[in-house]
């Protein structure tokens, strides 16, 4: 059985902790890799590697920085294939799905190709008699980031590409769960010219968790995944000093009013519910036609596309729409939400739960399932699934509709379809939710605008990637100088007294 490892200082280094979890493929539920889980004095060695690096790549001017990024960009294209490949044998994922996860990381890395624009300071001369003031924008130092298992690549690109063009040292804790990505990422960058330190990368639990939270030198923590885990990190985070930014999870709403093309709806709904087995904290998860009438012809334009979904291993196929979950444990959690919901009244129109895959009955598939007439105090509403389960709440106005989306405590994502610009306009204006789709079911910004959601989806006052990736990896230095003024008439050669 294959043994990862952790990638510190240019090498791969094999951990001493003792302790592994297990690296599944979840299409078969076979353990294909075993990874190790670093303990506090393995992750204080990265920390001091990476210090030891740091000034010196801070002191790299940002176009040489840059020219780092864009190398970073070709080999990654060039390395596409193999990368969605990892990808897909460990998450679950298409081979399509997975390409485009490294797609969106990419994204990021050529905006932060701008490096040398976005981090120019500003300029005032004559401020004063003789008195000028400049800003600097300068790198933190150490920063850290802990990664999902859903996005292994996206996301820590999201996190190191801005930090390190920043000009700070990055220790990346990925999920134990999917950490192949993550290492030959790290691999990528030095090939693209990074010098060894700079970024690293320490696979662990909690125990490396606490001891990145705990570390005086590092500065700053990302964190994406649940909303508990989020609290956790960040109040602990912010209580050692450091800055950390925060995303947990989600419960996103799209609202279907009566005017929309219903077969765009229905398509819309089918990707971003089902897509990636719904393992995605911008995925549609709840479904909100205004109207009876709307709702009986969404359900019925919605269950035989949903029935004609084809699950299955991302070796079959380009054709599979979504694969497995991650884990057994995560199948376990959406089956026994889904009967929550049975048990709870809600309508099971289409049940995936007796779903099995001919010689693959040991994997972490789980079939589609389509609830109607959910109501906001079941479980299968208040609660992030994130597996294929679709929930549609009807509401009978646009004004109960939109209120479903701002009463949940979630707030991440949310959309309308509608062919009505008013509505349109009114529901994103109003509507309390940090990334706001029209007619777009997933509305994840490009790389050049911020991602962020709002309540209790982020803990932190920055979003990820864009211009706000380049505020949280920096800090603002002010200097206020005074020279001499006025025409110099000549040398002195005696001492003057003191005025």
């Amino acid at each position: 059985m294959q043994e990862l490892t952790h990638y510190m200082n240019g090498e791969h280094v094999k951990g001493t902790s003792g302790r592994f979890a297990d690296v599944f493929n979840p299409a078969t539920g076979e353990v294909q890799a075993k990874v190790p889980l670093a303990n506090a004095d393995e992750m204080a060695k990265a920390v001091e590697i990476a210090a030891a690096a740091q000034p010196t790549w801070a002191a790299t001017n940002p176009q040489r920085r840059a020219r780092v990024m864009m190398k970073f960009v070709s080999l990654l294209n060039r390395d596409m294939d193999k990368l969605a490949e990892a990808l897909s044998r460990e998450h679950g994922k298409t081979l399509p799905d997975a390409a485009g996860d490294v797609q969106r990381g990419l994204e990021v890395v050529e905006y932060c190709i701008g490096a040398p624009e976005l981090l120019k300071g500003d300029y005032t001369d004559g401020a004063g008699p003789g008195i000028d003031m400049y800003s600097m924008k300068q790198p933190l130092g150490v920063s850290a980031g802990i990664t999902p298992f859903n996005f292994p690549a996206m996301i820590p690109m999201w996190m190191f590409a801005p930090a390190i063009a920043c000009g700070n040292a990055f220790i990346l804790k990925p999920s134990e769960r999917d950490p192949s990505v993550p290492l030959m990422l790290a691999e990528l960058m030095e090939e693209a010219g990074l010098p060894k330190g700079i970024l690293q990368v320490v696979n662990g639990d909690k125990e490396a968790v606490d001891a990145i939270l705990d570390h005086p030198v590092i500065q700053s923590v990302g964190f994406v995944g649940s909303t508990p885990i989020a609290e956790y990190i960040y109040g602990r985070g912010c209580s050692n000093g450091k800055r950390v930014q925060c995303f947990g999870g989600a419960k996103n709403h799209m609202i279907i009013m009566p005017d929309a093309d219903m077969d765009q709806a229905a398509d819309a709904l089918i990707g971003a519910g089902y897509g990636a087995a719904g393992e995605r904290c911008m995925a549609i998860s709840v479904a909100v036609p205004v109207g009876e009438e709307t709702a009986d012809k969404l359900i019925e334009k919605l269950v035989p596309r949903i029935e004609k979904l084809k699950v299955g291993p991302y070796t079959s196929g380009n054709d599979v729409d979504y694969g497995p979950v991650v884990t057994s444990a995560a199948k376990a959690n959406i089956e026994r939400l889904v009967q929550t919901g049975v048990d709870q009244g809600a309508e099971l129109v289409v049940d995936g739960r007796d779903f099995s895959l001919q010689g693959y009955e040991d994997g972490f598939f789980v079939g589609p399932h389509l609830f109607d007439k959910v109501t906001p105090d079941m479980d299968i509403y208040k609660y992030e699934i994130f597996g294929p389960v679709l929930s549609c709440v009807r509401a009978q106005t646009y004004e109960e509709a939109l209120g479903l989306a701002m009463d949940h405590e979630m707030g991440n994502g949310t959309a309308i379809f509608t062919r009505d610009g008013d509505a349109a306009r009114d529901f994103a204006a109003r509507v309390n939710v940090g990334m706001i789709g029209i007619n777009v079911p997933i509305p994840v910004p490009l790389a050049y605008h911020t991602f962020g959601g709002w309540k209790k989806s982020v803990f932190g006052d920055l979003n990820q990637h864009g211009p706000d990736a380049f505020k949280f990896y920096t800090r603002t230095k002010t200097v206020t100088s005074r020279w001499p003024s006025g025409i110099k008439e000549g040398g002195e050669f005696n001492f003057k007294p003191m005025d």
